[in-house]
């Protein structure tokens, strides 16, 4: 049967074909078709890394979402239940603790019974992976739903543990995507491709800091300071179009939820436009950088050294490796019942939430100006209008309370960095450098409370932009990286702030990058995982450093043409895992190395065979299926240290084939 089209103009209503339509124009016809059969060419491989890519953000912004939601719902049944529990002191004590105590021990045994890979952040150990070094099985999906629920567990315990979920969710992400890889491979029959799976995580990684934030740009430079320590540009669009998916994802389900009104940022603030800061306050911008320079020095070598002493200590070490839901429990219950707002939280501001806490400190007002006549009360619950109330107390002022904060804070954050769970510390960092900020800010707002004069003109000071700049100094400096002030912006939606912000981050990382190593650099560290780290020189006096100073020249080399019992010799005269392989003993041209597993095995059967009298050399063991490794790297001595980190690093993300 005929599809009918329309009528034929001019006609008296007889129906036309599509065929009777389209009949005299063959030349177009043939346009049209080659046209739509490259469109679907090209849409419909199942294999194209677009796909991929989409499917990846849009699938970590829905796990990103379910795990707001649910973990939400939790926290606000905690609330409840402190609030119903009436106004006996140990019973509300034992709500506020034991709720904690009880997740954080769940979140610990479970992740850990099922792999020991699901701890901490997880990014010191995914930024060894993508520098080339395999850790086996930290990928596995099974680790997924470890870090899924235990995760969840973490964050539900709201700002009592004060964590984040960023690190984590960067690893999430990092599963998903290496489980939809292997997917990919076995439905279209490739072959597995070594550059192809970093080039696929380093997006990944953009993809998990953007289904936290709604920040594609940050997330995607983030992942290149943090995870990559050789990235391709190669791959910059990967990262941008999975983060891009991803965020949109993220803030659209908000909107479907009827959370939003429209796509927006998370933290917005609503800073003045027109003279954001005045000209003389960029020299208190990069003071603050500089003083969160230096803090950040002071939290990274008492973290770093705190967590050797728990893994060397003999009675936490004993702890950890028979018990880690009992250390769990044991840290969660001192660090609730240091937040009990009845208690010492009362002067911490323990009842806000981490999200109330950033849309408090990023508050436009001066709190020391406004309470310097008035004392506003504290409520019997946080006003959400008015959440600076919590930060308020008559006997400590604003400055007392956001001093005993940042130190209350200081050891706490160092002490849940040691819990052996699924947890995120970026998030904690970010609102600490904001403490940091709103200090500085609130006390240039009562030094001039008029306002800086610049021009003739004056304009008050706004301590929530230093809480701004002072969020993204710290959080840099202590992960050295410059995309927090870019994260700042994307957080906020606002970048009136762009210059004092990123010369705050440049001050503070100039002193943290010449003192101490990041956060996840320590880490690494402190864990002694396999990683190949930045050329600390920084002056030209380390580029004519040559590899000469590092190279061992004792080695025991191996021949092809060395007889069997010279080889037998060299082995057993030395413990090295590894012998370089050359082709004679004149040309000593190297082709390749042997484990020495694997020859002593070769020589064991071998050595079953020969025949009195009969002289075989390695070539014979060789031959008969003793496994080499062939050179992939090839060094002089006079190879310069710059070069040889240049050529590792190329070696491990090797550019795409053109």
């Amino acid at each position: 049967m005929e599809e009918l089209v329309g009528l034929r103009e001019g006609s008296s209503g007889k129906p036309v074909t599509l065929q009777e339509l389209w009949g005299p124009c063959p030349r177009i016809r043939r346009g049209i078709r080659r046209a739509l059969e490259w469109l679907k060419e090209r849409l419909f491989r199942v294999g194209e890394d677009w796909y991929f890519l989409m499917a990846l953000g849009v699938l970590m912004a829905l796990i990103s979402y379910a795990m707001n939601f649910a973990i939400g719902r939790v926290v606000r049944a905690h609330k409840w239940l402190y609030r119903e529990v009436g106004d006996g002191h140990l019973l509300r004590y034992l709500s506020w603790t034991v709720y904690p105590v009880a997740l954080l021990s769940f979140s610990s045994g479970f992740s850990q019974s099922i792999t020991p890979f699901s701890g901490g952040s997880g990014l010191p150990e995914l930024k060894t992976m993508l520098s080339g070094v395999v850790l086996e099985d930290y990928l596995d999906i099974k680790n997924f739903g470890a870090k899924v629920v235990g995760l969840s567990c973490t964050l539900a315990t709201g700002s009592t543990i004060f964590l984040g979920k960023v690190g984590p969710f960067v690893h999430l992400s990092v599963m998903i995507s290496a489980y939809l890889g292997r997917v990919r491979t076995k439905t279209m029959g490739e072959s597995q491709n070594k550059a192809k799976e970093i080039e696929m995580l380093a997006a990944a990684a953009a993809v998990g800091v953007a289904t936290v934030f709604a920040a594609p740009f940050s997330g995607v430079l983030f992942s290149i300071e943090v995870m990559s320590s050789h990235f391709s540009v190669w791959n910059y669009w990967r990262g941008f179009f999975a983060a891009t998916c991803g965020a949109f994802m993220f803030r659209l389900l908000a909107v479907f939820n009827s959370e939003q009104e429209t796509i927006t940022s998370i933290y917005k603030t609503r800073f003045r436009v027109d003279v954001p800061f005045d000209l003389p306050e960029i020299f208190f911008f990069v003071a603050l950088g500089a003083i969160c320079g230096v803090l950040s020095c002071a939290y990274l070598f008492c973290q770093r050294n705190f967590l050797r002493f728990i893994k060397t200590n003999r009675y936490t070490s004993k702890l950890l490796a028979t018990s880690k839901p009992l250390y769990a429990a044991l840290a969660a219950l001192i660090l609730a019942s240091v937040t009990y707002p009845p208690g010492v939280g009362r002067f911490m501001a323990s009842r806000l939430s981490m999200a109330e806490h950033l849309h408090s400190l990023f508050d436009n007002n001066s709190w020391a100006l406004m309470t310097r006549n008035s004392s506003p009360p504290w409520p019997a619950e946080p006003d959400p209008q008015n959440l600076w109330f919590e930060w308020y107390h008559p006997r400590f002022t604003i400055f007392g309370t956001l001093a005993f904060f940042l130190i209350m804070k200081f050891w706490m954050l160092i002490l849940a960095t040691t819990i052996p769970m699924p947890a995120g510390y970026f998030m904690p960092i970010f609102i600490i450098g904001a403490v940091i900020g709103r200090l500085l800010g609130e006390a240039l707002s009562v030094a001039f409370p008029e306002g800086i004069v610049a021009g003739g003109e004056v304009n008050p000071i706004m301590p929530g932009g230093y809480a701004l700049a002072g969020a993204a100094a710290f959080s840099g400096a202590v992960t050295h990286t410059i995309s927090t002030a870019l994260l700042a912006f994307e957080l906020t939606g606002q970048i009136v702030h762009a210059l004092p912000v990123l010369m705050a981050v440049l001050a503070a990382n100039v002193i943290s990058q010449n003192c101490q190593p990041s956060f996840y650099d320590g880490t690494i560290m402190a864990k002694k995982l396999p990683y190949l780290p930045w050329i600390r020189g920084r002056k030209t006096g380390s580029y004519p450093v040559t590899v000469e100073h590092f190279m061992n020249c004792t080695l025991t080399t191996l021949a092809k043409d060395m007889p069997l019992e010279e080889v037998i010799k060299a082995v057993t005269s030395t413990d090295a895992t590894q012998f370089p392989l050359v082709e004679t003993r004149e040309s000593q041209i190297l082709v390749g190395s042997v484990e020495r597993t694997h020859l002593v095995q070769a020589l064991q059967t071998e050595s079953a065979s020969w025949a009195p009298g009969q002289q075989r050399c390695l070539q014979d063991v060789l031959a008969g299926g003793c496994p080499t490794q062939p050179v992939t790297l090839q060094l002089s001595p006079e190879t310069s240290l710059h070069e040889l980190k240049k050529a590792i690093s190329t070696l491990i993300n090797p550019p795409p084939p053109k």
